[in-house]
Parts: C-alpha cells; sequence; structure tokens
C-alpha cells in the first residue's frame, strides 16, 4: 500500500513539474493574446467590418479575395460569430469568392491566436499566419472558379447578433469583454497545459519522431487528421503543439494540424453543414484536408531546403 502511495505520489509531483513548467511558459502569451484581442472587439471590430463592407463598392475582381483574407484574419470573431456577420455581408450583396475568402481566414486565425502562437517560436507562428492565408485565399478563388455563376452560401435563418460591448464607460466594457474571454477559453486552455504534461511525461520522444517528426506525407496526414478531434480551443492546443514540437514533431505536420484543428473545429461544424448544406460541406472537408497535406509537405519541403 506505501508503494503504490509512494508512486502515485511521484507521478503527481511530476505531472505538477510539467505542467508549472508548461503554465509559466506560456501563461503571459495566453493573457496578452486575451488583451489584445478583447480591444480589437470593443475598439476596432465595427471598423474591419466596415471596411469589409464597403468593400462591395470596389470593382477589384478575384483580387478582391486578397484584402477580404486579410480582414478576416483581423477580425477578432469565432467561427460563431463569423457567420452571422457574414450572413448580413451576403443579404447586403457582398461577393461569395471574398466572402469565402473572409470567414476561411476569420475561422483559422484571429488576433488572440496570433499572439498564442508567438509561443511557438517566430518559425511556427510565421508558418501559421502564412498556412492561414493561403488558406483563405484558395478558397475564395475555388469559390471563385466553380460557383461564379451560382450560389454558394446558404445563409437562411442566420442573423447578425447583438453586440455585447455597449457599456457606456469604455474602461469597463473592455474590461468586460476580458472577463468573458478569460471565462470562454480559460478551461480549454488549461486543460490543454495538462494535455501536455501528460504527453512530456507518458509518451515517448521516439514516438512522435518516428510519428510526426519526419517530411513524409503520412506523418503530416496523420497530424492532419488528429487535428479533426483534438481541437476544442486556439488557447489549448497550443500547449500541446508546444511540446510536440520540442518532442520531434515537423513543423510540416504542425502546419498540417493548425489548419485542420480551427477548420474541422468539431463545434463548428453543424452550423457550417447548415450554410453550405451536405454536397458543399463534403467538398469544404475535402479542401481542408488536401490544402492541410499540401500545406504540410510544402513548408516541410521549404524548410529542408533552407536549413540544410
Amino acid at each position: 500500500m506505501n508503494e503504490l502511495f509512494f508512486l502515485l505520489h511521484r507521478e503527481f509531483v511530476y505531472l505538477r513539474y510539467y505542467f508549472e513548467l508548461q503554465l509559466r511558459q506560456i501563461f503571459w502569451y495566453w493573457i496578452f493574446g486575451m488583451a489584445i484581442g478583447s480591444f480589437i472587439s470593443v475598439f476596432a471590430k465595427d471598423r474591419i467590418h466596415r471596411l469589409f463592407a464597403g468593400m462591395k463598392e470596389k470593382k477589384w475582381g478575384v483580387s478582391g479575395i486578397i484584402p477580404a483574407c486579410l480582414l478576416g484574419i483581423a477580425s477578432p470573431l469565432c467561427m460563431y460569430g463569423t457567420i452571422p456577420i457574414a450572413a448580413s455581408f451576403h443579404r447586403e450583396g457582398m461577393r461569395e469568392d471574398w466572402l469565402a475568402s473572409f470567414m476561411t481566414a476569420s475561422i483559422l486565425l484571429n488576433p488572440q491566436l496570433i499572439i498564442y502562437s508567438a509561443a511557438l517560436g517566430r518559425t511556427a507562428l510565421t508558418v501559421r499566419i502564412v498556412t492561414c492565408f493561403l488558406c483563405g485565399c484558395a478558397a475564395g478563388f475555388l469559390v471563385f472558379l466553380f460557383y461564379r455563376k451560382k450560389e454558394f452560401f446558404n445563409f437562411n435563418g442566420f442573423k447578425e447578433k447583438a453586440s455585447r460591448d455597449t457599456h457606456p464607460d469604455l474602461l469597463i466594457r473592455y474590461l468586460l469583454n476580458f472577463g468573458r474571454n478569460i471565462k470562454a477559453t480559460g478551461l480549454y486552455f488549461l486543460f490543454g497545459i495538462l494535455l501536455s504534461a501528460i504527453f512530456q511525461r507518458y509518451v515517448p520522444q521516439d514516438f512522435m519522431i518516428k510519428a510526426f517528426g519526419g517530411n513524409e506525407a503520412w506523418g503530416i496526414l496523420m497530424a492532419a487528421t488528429i487535428g479533426v478531434p483534438l481541437y476544442a480551443c486556439g488557447g489549448g492546443t497550443i500547449p500541446l503543439l508546444q511540446s510536440w514540437l520540442m518532442e520531434g514533431m515537423s513543423l510540416g505536420s504542425a502546419a498540417a494540424f493548425m489548419i485542420t484543428g480551427p477548420a474541422t473545429k468539431i463545434t463548428n461544424l453543424g452550423a457550417l453543414k447548415i450554410v453550405f448544406g451536405i454536397r458543399r460541406f463534403l467538398l469544404y472537408l475535402a479542401f481542408v484536408m488536401i490544402f492541410s497535406l499540401l500545406a504540410g509537405l510544402l513548408t516541410s519541403a521549404l524548410l529542408t531546403s533552407v536549413f540544410v
């Protein structure tokens, strides 16, 4: 009995050590990401959306997917916030290829997640920003190419939600938004750190290197696949990615995971199925998996050519 207690206590000490180490490494990135995201949501969100809405008066053609994608990345909204605002843009006559680019980029990346991802290092952060931007542009271009003369989206039943940032005092408005962000992501963040501690303690480094450390398509495809069930919140997956990269995961595999994770987050898929319809929903899933695989392979190839 004493031996069992000693073993359990030892494992608890190890897990606490890894948990506290990971928490110290990433906590301030999370807090700073919350602060920046809340600032943009309170003081800049409406301006970003007005800029996008104003694009419909421009005659940029397919090249408009680029600013649409950049504005999608700048938008602080999550997917459930993005779809209602996209529905209002659609009703106002926004081009569907621009809308596809804006929505895809907004789902994949936002200012908070950019700050979180800085904890992964400069190279991983650059890979995330570039691949998400290219994914948004690719989505817009494909809608332009194949749905130029027919509707791609079905926003029936989606209405723009009333803003919760309405307090007359700007400081209190900001603090309320910041508190909501902490409440929405805090448990996911702590759970991600706990999972990271468990991986570091019990998953051998050799396994990570063999599974995700090479440049082979199989490892990248596996990383893209596990992004589907594991991704729950951007803040929650950063600790996992950080520990996986330390254990030997290649940046190509990480790039694939960072695309499929937010793009196929379980809580998002129901709403996306309604917006797309079953046929286009399946096309969306195929696009995400193929793009993530190509992004991972290209990332690995480019980094190998640079550092070898």
